[in-house]
């Protein structure tokens, strides 16, 4: 089971422009072959099909406690998009073509299917697919594959974020370049375990630092790249067994962190009429405000 709260991983924050092509190229972080819904979707299947979980139960806590990161991964892209895409278009009459601007943007599905809001698809609008998940019951060749899945996930960020200016992406994506670094290192540390080899001596891949960006460079100072959480109180301590030592790139210690980070607040969205929606109007919602007061005997 997993515990939700109303936060996201990071704030995000909100210029007061939009950027529509860049948010469908994020869309590929979202919903691409190596997106956050794939990395979400590989290891909570192989959670949920582990087996052996009390005889390898340090590589399954790994597993699952991953799992549990990767949601608020996907939760932190999608309100990425939904941060860019405001304010693409304006609010008026149908017949003055108020969305007009869309019909010459990348990915018209933002803007006919969700109201401006993200999209479980790739940068092309195709959906994405359970033929993106890799569980194959062998746990190296899972662990092998995670390791693979996870520097293709940081080879797909770099290049987004050298596509788009835009601050919430640079965030984000500064972001997730450090924590799915955690992810690499941590499915290196357990290949080690099963077979002996460094796998950490390949890193980074690509062979560039997340210090030469920008956005990434503060969380690596704040040690984000050093910490392992296990996202619930008294489960998956075993992580500690694997994840351990000196980082590979600065030889800081690692540190597993019981429970989850902080976060920060979920954003808001104001409506969008020319979307309808949310579709209640001022006059609907004192309607269902007296409903509600009726129904509670006040």
């Amino acid at each position: 089971m997993i515990q939700r709260f109303d936060k996201i991983l990071i704030d995000l924050p909100k210029p007061d422009y939009p950027d529509p092509n860049g948010a469908s190229a994020v869309q590929e972080l979202l919903g691409g072959k190596f997106g956050e819904m794939s990395t979400l979707n590989n290891y909570m299947y192989q959670s949920f099909n582990f087996r052996n979980k009390r005889k390898f139960k340090p590589f399954y806590d790994l597993v699952a406690s991953i799992t549990a990161e990767e949601f608020g991964h996907v939760e932190l892209v999608s309100h990425t998009i939904n941060i860019m895409l405001e304010d693409t278009t304006f609010p008026g009459d149908p017949n003055i073509a108020p969305m007009q601007s869309a019909k010459d943007l990348r990915f018209h599905h933002h803007f006919i299917d969700t109201a401006q809001t993200a999209k479980p698809a790739d940068s092309h609008g195709r959906p994405w697919t359970g033929d993106n998940v890799f569980n194959s019951g062998n746990l190296l060749l899972d662990l092998i594959h995670n390791f693979f899945l996870e520097c293709g996930a940081r080879t797909h960020k770099m290049r987004v974020y050298e596509m788009t200016e835009h601050p919430t992406a640079r965030m984000m994506i500064g972001y997730l370049l450090v924590r799915g670094g955690v992810h690499i290192i941590a499915y290196a540390k357990a290949i080690e375990v099963v077979t002996g080899v460094d796998m950490t001596k390949m890193l980074p891949i690509p062979n560039l630092s997340n210090r030469a960006f920008e956005t990434a460079r503060q969380f690596e100072d704040a040690g984000v790249h050093t910490k392992l959480y296990t996202w619930s109180p008294t489960d998956f301590r075993d992580i500690n067994k694997i994840w351990k030592g000196a980082h590979p790139e600065d030889g800081r210690p690692l540190e597993v962190i019981i429970g989850s980070p902080e976060g920060a607040p979920t954003p808001d969205y104001d409506a969008v009429p020319e979307e309808f929606a949310p579709g209640i109007s001022a006059e609907d919602y004192q309607k269902i405000v007296s409903r509600l007061m009726r129904s509670a005997g006040l």
